[in-house]
């Protein structure tokens, strides 16, 4: 299992969520990724998800 780490952040760039995750591959991050931003209402907001070795999983202006 891997470490990935997901920020989200409003337009003010307050961070409104900022934690880390384990999954066994990319896909599966970005998976997990969006269901923890869908659950918590953030998909309208800015964020990222970042792999251990740095690589953009899912990004959103």
């Amino acid at each position: 299992m891997k470490t990935y780490y997901l920020t989200a952040f409003n337009k003010n760039g307050e961070t409104l969520l900022n934690e880390s995750f384990e999954a066994s591959n990319d896909d599966n991050a970005k998976h997990t990724g969006e269901q923890k931003l869908t659950s918590q209402n953030l998909l309208d907001n800015s964020y990222r998800c970042v792999s251990p070795s740095g690589k953009l999983i899912l990004f959103h202006p």
